[in-house]
């Protein structure tokens, strides 16, 4: 849907996390024209004024990483209570009988929760590909678009299976050079370039346990060639270290570094375990880290050394993750789970909500390349998250923005993205969400009943 050439003003919400935005900001054509300070009123015309005065503003949050299949296997009970290694064969079982319905079921779940939680760009972690999945990443476009978000996907891919001491299945393992084709001709498909891009395509091999050196090596040869973004998993456990070391003979970022990968180009998914020459490493390269609290929890993975790695200059971004190692798809939840978890790392001092808010944010933008999203400054794309406070968890709260995180907020009200509303009143628009719910309950059931 095209922008509408209508000039909207946001006017004076109850608090925004932008100081300079704390009179609002002024939309046209699907961008940010004007932010207005405090107790003032636009200098650019408008003809349609929002009320926001219950409303708290925040730019639109930015999801880093995520695999929409796996909310199709949440709770799972095979896999619960289990480390990473364990837990993925037990579930790469499951997901090797996914059909192209059920991803899709399962892709518009996910952004639409995304978008509820006032998520305005999605990101997805696609490498689970059978002879049933061929066109996974054209399924997850075709979503995004009708759904009007804007989405960083990535095609994922898995070489190495248990044949050849990998840990996937045969089934859902292709060689490198379907990959390598299969990649091009997605970012000649879909990669959009420039400011405003709705959807963009980064090359993703899943881990260094799951695919050959050479897919490493020549996925970061096309992504220089084509110019797009490189993503994958690192540092998530002990075990991967150990097996890096047992397998490769170095640590995994020196395999990272081996293969071509640490640079500006590359965010990393989790970014656990780094010691302090890594890290160090990682921040003169500019590589991004997709921080995933919930996920890293839940698998008793670890903690993200997150101050230390923005300190160094990595750009630090915020994620889900997969709805099976984190069981939601909430944006907003994940950053108090980010604050509370940074807390217990660091000290209530060092990590604050306003910290959280900008990983969440700008910090995530960063991780995707982008500048054009993640704030509220003029030229920036219109996309806003607006929550309201009138629920019972927010009672008595005297600070809007800290209660956003400390109080535990999961929905919000409004969410526009590119000028254009997607969700109003907590509900997206254009979706039947009873519906939607129904049919994803019972592709969860079919893909359960499968194994």
């Amino acid at each position: 849907m095209t922008p509408t050439s209508q000039t909207l003003w946001i006017r004076a919400p109850r608090a925004c996390s932008d100081a300079r935005a704390a009179g609002g900001v002024v939309i046209q054509d699907g961008r940010i024209v004007e932010a207005v300070p405090f107790g003032t009123t636009p200098t650019t015309p408008v003809d349609e004024v929002f009320d926001a005065s219950s409303h708290v503003l925040l730019p639109g949050l930015v999801n880093t990483h995520h695999h929409f299949y796996q909310t199709l296997t949440r709770a799972y009970s095979p896999a619960l209570n289990k480390e990473l290694f364990p837990w993925l064969t037990t579930l790469y079982d499951v997901w090797a009988k996914l059909t192209e319905r059920q991803l899709a079921l399962a892709s518009e779940l996910a952004m639409v929760e995304l978008l509820m939680s006032g998520c305005t760009t999605v990101a997805d972690h696609h490498y689970v590909f059978s002879g049933a999945l061929e066109n996974a990443i054209d399924v997850q476009v075709a979503t995004a678009r009708r759904l009007g978000v804007r989405a960083a996907l990535t095609r994922g891919s898995m070489s190495v299976g248990q044949d050849d001491g990998g840990l996937p299945p045969q089934s859902v393992v292709q060689d490198e050079r379907t990959i390598l084709d299969e990649s091009a001709r997605l970012i000649g498909a879909y990669h959009q370039r420039g400011e405003g891009a709705m959807t963009t395509i980064a090359l993703a091999p899943c881990s260094p346990f799951s695919v050959s050196r050479e897919l490493m090596q020549e996925s970061a040869r096309l992504a220089e060639e084509r110019d797009v973004r490189l993503h994958t998993h690192l540092a998530e456990t002990a075990d991967e270290t150990a097996y890096c070391e047992r397998l490769f003979g170095m640590r995994p970022l020196d395999y990272l570094e081996a293969t071509g990968w640490l640079s500006s180009r590359t965010w990393l998914a989790h970014g656990i375990h780094f010691n302090d020459e890594e890290i160090a490493r990682l921040g003169r390269a500019g590589t991004g880290i997709a921080h995933c609290p919930s996920s890293n929890m839940v698998l008793g993975s670890g903690m993200c050394r997150t101050l230390e790695l923005e300190a160094a200059g990595c750009p630090v971004g915020l994620a889900v993750d997969g709805s099976a190692s984190n069981d939601h798809s909430n944006l907003a939840e994940e950053m108090r789970q980010a604050l509370l978890l940074g807390r217990l790392r660091y000290s209530p001092s060092r990590v604050t909500h306003d910290d959280v808010i900008r990983w969440a944010t700008r910090g995530s933008a960063a991780c995707l390349g982008r500048s054009d999203i993640g704030g509220l400054a003029p030229g920036q794309q219109a996309d806003l998250a607006l929550f309201r406070l009138d629920e019972p968890r927010f009672s008595g709260a005297e600070n809007p923005i800290a209660a956003l995180l400390l109080c535990g907020a999961h929905r919000a009200d409004r969410v526009m993205v590119a000028g254009q509303w997607r969700v109003t009143e907590g509900r997206p628009v254009g979706v039947d969400l009873d519906a939607l719910l129904a049919r994803h309950d019972q592709a969860a059931r079919k893909l359960r009943g499968s194994v």
